[in-house]
């Protein structure tokens, strides 16, 4: 192979592994290529479309071989959307590379000895599984390869659904998602189309101009739905007409909001949120538990799997009624919630002041009386004099956000000095990070990989921690 091949071409590479975020791996002599769309066992021509110091990035152009963990992908968008990248994998092999993320990650960045590493929980559905999912109205659509091969004159406005990877002011027009059971798909078509005949603006995220900006469809387990309209401009009579048409073409939307926001940014918990017509909130039931749903409220998004995962947080803490248990990061409460009842007492600390007002509101609905939740900087809760009130905790529960606990919270514990820490974490990568500063005093006693997210590389990971 010359030295033109390494700059821009390999021919016949067999894809044998798959690597952080998701992308194949290859390798040429020493050099490890990293490969979008490709599967492990995939035997393929690289196309080398970017150069690293110890890496490079290609994209595969011919393929000799087809790996035998190859699936057909279900959604037509595909390899443009991104979202679900992993569909084209067998679910039994996503599970297979889901664990292996896990077990390289405790080893290499923990360097722990992992006591025991429980076979990954694969979700019970592997499509239709999200109860929520968030639409973006763009002036600027997205046009896919195939579609400016055709040379037919395309129209470029108007897209409603995802941000395209990598162009933040382009959206590709979704037509059919399979992550959210109807009627999503139906809600969505039904409101493009409407806002294309009525000739309404859609939002220009450069400019900062336009009419409609999101929509955010949530619902439950038992078919009830909520539908979040978010406008960039206030035009009653234009805001009105939106709300109605939704509301008479789909009566069985139980609840139906909107919102103006007049920010740059999309983010909705600044932002009054205003009924149109239905109920202010959805409620969901788990075993024996009820939590409520507002737009605003932060809910993991694969219900049926996020019981298997509360399930596994409490089998891992191993509570006998005794305890005094501390759930940092709580959000809403599920976890706590769902701890109460084989607990002496749970404390929730969460730093997103709605996020507590809902957790308050779950707690008060379930009658659970040794539940509190109190709203404030983790570290500095934790370094107050909490404890003279509430008690030492004998067991902490964790679940911080994808960046992993600051360095501040996890001094913290370590001065604290629990019996056990049940980490649960949607990056397992910031948690070996804490879980090696925890190592000073703590054994990783096992861990449990759960697939809350099928059809991407996503993973969940509850760790038990046991002091030394």
């Amino acid at each position: 192979m010359g030295a033109g091949d390494y700059l821009s071409f390999y021919r016949k590479v067999e894809v044998t592994d798959i690597g952080v975020g998701g992308t194949g791996i290859a390798k040429a002599g020493s050099m490890v290529i990293f490969l979008q769309g490709a599967v492990p066992g995939d035997v393929v021509d690289i196309q080398i479309i970017r150069r690293k110091r110890n890496y490079l990035e290609g994209i595969p152009v011919d393929f000799y071989e087809m790996s035998p963990f190859r699936e057909t992908p279900r959604c037509k968008h595909f390899g443009v959307c991104g979202g679900c990248s992993w569909q084209c994998m067998k679910y039994e092999k996503q599970l297979h590379f889901k664990e292996k993320a896990v077990r390289d990650a405790m080893e290499r960045i923990a360097k722990a000895e992992i006591g025991k590493l429980h076979p990954i929980l694969g979700s019970p559905q592997q499509y239709y599984y999200r109860n929520k999912l968030e639409y973006t109205f763009s002036e600027r659509k997205w046009l896919t390869d195939e579609e400016i091969r055709t040379g037919q004159t395309l129209d470029r406005n108007n897209a409603l659904g995802f941000h395209k990877p990598g162009h933040f002011d382009r959206v590709i027009d979704i037509y059919e998602c399979h992550l959210q059971p109807e009627p999503t798909n139906l809600i969505r078509n039904a409101l493009r189309d409407y806002a294309k005949t009525l000739g309404l603006s859609f939002y220009n995220l450069k400019e900062h101009k336009g009419f409609l900006r999101n929509l955010i469809i949530r619902n439950t387990l038992d078919g009830r739905v909520m539908v979040i309209v978010v406008f960039h401009e206030y035009e009653s009579e234009k805001v009105k007409g939106v709300l109605e048409f939704l509301r008479k073409e789909f009566p069985d939307i139980a609840s139906l909001m909107y919102i103006i926001n007049k920010k740059k940014n999309d983010t909705i918990t600044d932002q009054e949120v205003i009924l149109h017509s239905g109920d202010e909130f959805l409620t969901e039931k788990m075993n024996e538990l009820q939590f409520r749903i507002g737009p605003k409220s932060f809910y993991q998004t694969n219900t049926l799997q996020a019981l298997n995962l509360y399930e596994t947080v409490k089998e891992l803490a191993a509570l006998t009624g005794k305890e005094i248990v501390y759930d940092l990061y709580s959000g809403t409460g599920t976890i706590a919630c769902f701890l109460s009842h084989d607990s002496k007492s749970v404390i929730g600390l969460e730093y997103v002041k709605e996020a507590v007002e809902d957790a308050k509101i779950n707690a008060g609905i379930n009658n659970l009386d040794n539940v509190a939740f109190i709203e404030g900087d983790i570290k500095d809760l934790l370094s107050g004099g909490l404890f003279r009130k509430m008690g030492k905790p004998d067991v902490i529960i964790t679940d911080p956000p994808r960046s992993g606990m600051h360095k501040d919270v996890v001094m913290e514990i370590l001065n604290i000095l629990p019996e056990k820490i049940v980490y649960v974490s949607c990056n397992p990568a910031t948690q070996a990070r804490d879980i090696e500063l925890l190592s000073e005093k703590y054994s990783l006693e096992c861990i449990q990989p759960v697939d809350m997210f099928p059809q991407t590389h996503h993973v969940e990971n509850v760790a038990l921690l046991t002091g030394k």
